[in-house]
């Protein structure tokens, strides 16, 4: 591994590094080992003939740490630089690799039995539940939907909300006639009698002004009456026309058969009906909603609530006491201590969880696993090469070793078994 990938390296890795490069050092020093072991024997054995047994062991120790390291160093990059073929195998079939790796997560990990078993097995629903009943993972939970709340009210575009509003708003009350459906609504409603509540407020509104106003209903009185009429007269005729008023006022207030009342439910009965029925009435209807909701109005209208909406959010979730956050929270414990105490809904929902996951693996396992195979495809061969020699290389190391000493051993029992036949054969 090179000196500038060596740097770039996450902690877990720069231990696998440190690692594999003691084991690569022991076994290169056992490799040595055996090296000066068989010269030493080699050059002594005639002097001392047991030695001819320890050269034999060196001499198999060396052939199998050599075969082993060439075994090793093979998968990884080009033993010695030599590009003999079938080495460097990892870099030179890195996509196959990748494609294969693809296949064996995508046939083994993402069938749907696996998936579903797995889900199964989990308890999703209780683990959830039960982690959420606590107050303080409900606060933090909170407290993220806060943040990823304001982050999204950032991100949205105000202009692009405010076509939104502006096109429901058109879509919903533009469109549609609001005659027949008034007429509809209002038909029932004074067909039961609600209008009268609402006359009666205005009678008593009508009252309260005017007893608090009375000389400006004396003077809208006076400005009618001719000009040649005495100033005292003015005041009488004032003073009786504020009582007939009054008096009036109270009488319909009263009599809830009074005439007024009577002409009134009429009045707005054949109303709704027309307003379903007339085509006049429905036309006028209509041009009073379009009057009222024209384009610059619409607009307006679309900005004032999304900026109401918006600021109303925001300060919500900006104030840890507010009524959002505190709704929030006690929403995320009543769910989960829902979780807890009601097996048959957690049932219901780690059934709901399984089908949707086993269905999106069936649709989408493929594409799943492909992006291990594209990622793959993605990395520098060499990268390919040293990642993995960093995850299993240490382990690898221990061939070479296992190797050396099985080598030595072999050699041993190899050289001993044909001194013995040498020895018995005439």
């Amino acid at each position: 591994m090179t000196l500038s990938r060596a740097a770039l390296l996450s902690p877990a890795d720069a231990e696998r590094l440190q690692a594999l490069t003691g084991m690569k050092r022991l076994a290169t020093g056992l490799l040595l080992v055996m090296a000066v072991i068989f010269a030493v024997a080699f050059a002594l054995q005639d002097r001392y003939p047991w030695l001819a047994y320890v050269r034999a062991a060196a001499e198999g120790g060396m052939v199998g740490a050599i075969a082993d390291w060439f075994a090793v160093t093979a998968l990884f990059r080009y033993p010695l630089g030599l590009r003999i073929p079938h080495t460097n195998i990892i870099a030179s079939r890195k996509n196959e690799i990748g494609a294969s790796l693809g296949e064996f997560v995508e046939t083994n990990f993402l069938s749907e039995s696996v998936v579903r078993g797995k889900l199964e097995s989990m308890g999703i629903s209780a683990r959830v539940g039960s982690w959420l009943s606590q107050p303080a993972n409900a606060d933090r939970l909170t407290q993220e939907l806060a943040v990823a709340g304001t982050g999204l009210l950032d991100l949205l575009s105000d202009d692009d909300i405010r076509d939104l509003i502006e096109t429901i708003a058109r879509e919903h009350l533009m469109e549609p006639q609001w005659g027949p459906s008034i007429g509809r609504v209002g038909e029932r409603l004074v067909a039961s009698g609600q209008q009268h509540a609402a006359i009666d407020l205005l009678l008593d509104k009508a009252e309260i002004w005017l007893r608090m106003h009375p000389e400006a209903f004396g003077q809208a009185v006076s400005e009618r009456l001719p000009g040649w009429v005495p100033g005292f007269l003015d005041r009488m005729v004032d003073d009786r026309a504020f009582k007939e008023v009054l008096g009036f006022i109270n009488a319909v207030r009263i009599d809830q058969q009074h005439p007024l009342r009577i002409a009134l439910d009429s009045y707005l009965a054949d109303l709704m009906r027309d307003l379903q029925r007339d085509p006049a009435t429905i036309f006028r209807a209509e041009a009073l909603k379009v009057d009222l909701l024209d384009s610059p109005r619409l607009r307006e209208f679309a900005s004032e609530t999304w900026e109401s909406v918006k600021a109303s959010l925001g300060e919500g979730l900006a104030d840890p006491e507010s009524g959002l956050r505190r709704g929030i929270r006690a929403t995320v414990l009543d769910v989960g201590a829902r979780l807890v105490r009601d097996p048959a809904l957690g049932e219901r929902i780690d059934r709901w969880i399984a089908d949707s996951v086993s269905y999106a693996v069936q649709q989408y396992r493929h594409e799943l696993a492909g992006v291990i195979t594209e990622t793959v495809e993605r990395w520098d061969a060499g990268e390919t090469a040293d990642k993995i020699e960093l995850q299993v290389g240490k382990d690898l190391q221990f061939i070479r070793i296992n190797g050396t000493v099985v080598g030595a051993l072999a050699g041993l029992a190899i050289f001993t078994i044909a001194q013995a036949i040498a020895a018995l054969w005439p």
